[in-house]
């Protein structure tokens, strides 16, 4: 092989090791604009996922993605306890146990407890905009949960 088609071939191979990258981030952040549900699990320590996995709404604001949850759930208490690698596939494939959503676009997020009242707040406005059709139900189990502490608002800071 000669010294150009060296550097050529090796300049072809640099460039399509970018290329899922690239793609899977523009997946991530597509699904991130269209899809009502993430799935997600924390990471142990060790790397290996948590088996504590759901389905789950989340809103946006800014790069960083918002959960409301049980506070009793392992990924309410994870963060508390160190536990801050959390791995998300992105989309709405159903109930996680009967879906394949780890075929799904996938990005990882740095988790902590959200306890600034104000964002907690523009979250829950945004909850109430983007998940309109069942937030008279959801809505009052979030308010009311977040005051009693049997829910927790988790921050996510995204790594797209």
């Amino acid at each position: 092989m000669k010294r150009r088609e060296l550097l050529k071939a090796g300049a072809s191979a640099a460039v399509l090791s970018i290329v899922p990258w690239q793609t899977q981030a523009a997946d991530v952040r597509a699904g991130l604009l269209s899809s009502d549900l993430v799935y997600l699990s924390p990471i142990k320590s060790d790397g290996s996922l948590s088996s504590c996995q759901a389905e789950i709404w989340f809103v946006m604001m800014g790069t960083d993605l918002y959960v409301c949850t049980a506070t009793s759930s392992w990924r309410a208490q994870a963060p508390r306890k160190g536990v801050i690698n959390t791995q998300f596939w992105v989309g709405d494939l159903g109930v996680w146990t009967r879906a394949n959503y780890q075929s799904l676009p996938k990005v990882k997020g740095i988790a902590s407890v959200e306890t600034d009242e104000a964002r907690i707040e523009s979250a829950l406005q945004l909850f109430g905009q983007k998940y309109s059709s069942g937030w008279g139900t959801w809505g009052p189990r979030f308010r009311n949960g977040l005051k009693d502490g049997s829910r927790t608002m988790l921050r996510y800071q995204l790594a797209v």
